[in-house]
């Protein structure tokens, strides 16, 4: 096998059976929500259940995380979900600020508390 093909071979997997498969469900999403108006009862639903979902994501990394994240203390994951939450509302509610603060709060309480 070329050797170019044998180091690239997973990256190849993941698109093909992690990303195309959801793309095409995104795809027929926003065909299917071309039309709809944004105040209507079945779009504020559909937003408060994807915004739920990823409240119990977040909620399940901060609590059960595993891997190196696990070797954090909890009490400093929470805070960094604090201070990029505060961040995000005082800079003008931008996603951006948020995750920016709270990923350095998270990596300076981590090198802090970390043997």
């Amino acid at each position: 096998m070329n050797p170019v093909i044998a180091e690239f071979w997973p990256y190849l997997m993941l698109v093909i059976v992690g990303y195309l498969p959801n793309e095409v469900w995104r795809v027929l999403g926003l065909v299917l929500a071309r039309g709809l108006n944004e105040d209507s009862e079945i779009v504020m639903w559909s937003r408060a259940v994807a915004t739920a979902i990823l409240a119990g994501v977040i909620a399940k990394l901060i609590l059960f995380s595993s891997g190196a994240l696990d070797t954090i203390p909890i009490w400093v994951r929470v805070a960094a979900t604090l201070c990029g939450f505060l961040g995000f509302l005082l800079i003008k509610r931008s996603a951006l600020a948020g995750v920016v603060i709270g990923l350095s709060t998270l990596v300076l309480g981590g090198y802090l508390t970390t043997p």
